[in-house]
């Protein structure tokens, strides 16, 4: 049987992937975050179900659930919340599944980054003004972050910053920050993006660690910073140019 990491979307139960929960429904196994997984996406599970929250399990002790549900033939739904492909930790898991010749695949879901730049209502690459946008985090209590990934270095290429698992380090984000991207440098931070909850704040660099501290927010958030969450003023892009050649343009339907 398989295991089937599934990407849970960002918090809104109904933004899994139709993929996503049509896989959910045929296991008869599911491991989730409690914390972070919404409870409605449980009830697309088989009714007899087993169903365990991994909220206090180990990497040893999760792996375990998912080779003995292999075991005895059964599929098993891996939610994790946002999208598998960034900050997951299925990494290590995929490599325990590999050595005990476990199969597994992935679903993709809706990276909380995505959400968050629907909730400022932003194109995060923005035609003449941004084109690149890294996803990062801090290091702090979490795994170190690899040689030449520091804020510092990142923030020289003065790209679109989204920073995941941050929020309560918002002061020394911004110390880090300020040199390369300046104070006036437009910023937000979304917490619990998609969810009813959903906070938004919106300001510039030198503003937001105390518009984070006065919100009270010190999880589930991502920071963003750059110039394309302020841009007004900008060249349209070349994909709906009048000027662009469209005579070798087919849509799938002509194909």
């Amino acid at each position: 049987m398989t295991v089937h990491f599934i990407g849970a979307g960002p918090g809104a139960a109904d933004l899994i992937t139709l993929r996503g929960a049509r896989t959910l429904a045929a296991c008869q196994v599911c491991l989730y975050a409690g914390s972070l997984v919404p409870d409605e996406l449980l009830a697309e599970c088989p009714p007899d179900a087993r169903l365990v929250d991994t909220a206090r399990l180990d990497l040893d002790e999760i792996t375990a659930e998912l080779v003995r549900a292999h075991e005895a033939g059964h599929d098993v739904a891996r939610l994790h919340s946002g999208d598998p492909a960034v900050f997951s930790a299925v990494a290590e898991q995929m490599r325990r599944l590999d050595a005990a010749g476990v199969p597994y695949e992935v679903v993709p879901g809706v990276p909380a980054f995505a959400a968050a730049a629907a909730a400022l209502k932003r194109e995060l690459t923005v035609p003449t003004v941004g084109q690149t946008v890294v996803l990062t985090r801090v290091a702090r209590q979490a795994t170190p972050m690899p040689e030449g990934e520091d804020l510092a270095t990142l923030g020289r290429s003065g790209a679109l910053l989204v920073l995941h698992l941050a929020v309560r380090y918002a002061d020394e984000v911004v110390a880090e920050l300020l040199p390369h991207y300046g104070a006036g440098c437009p910023a937000a931070v979304v917490a619990f993006a998609s969810r009813p909850d959903e906070v938004v704040l919106r300001g510039t660099l030198g503003e937001m660690a105390a518009l984070v501290r006065d919100a009270g927010i010190s999880r589930t958030a991502v920071i963003l910073v750059g110039r394309a969450l302020g841009a007004e003023q900008f060249g349209d892009s070349h994909l709906y140019s009048p000027e662009r050649d469209r005579g070798s343009c087919r849509s799938a339907r002509d194909s």
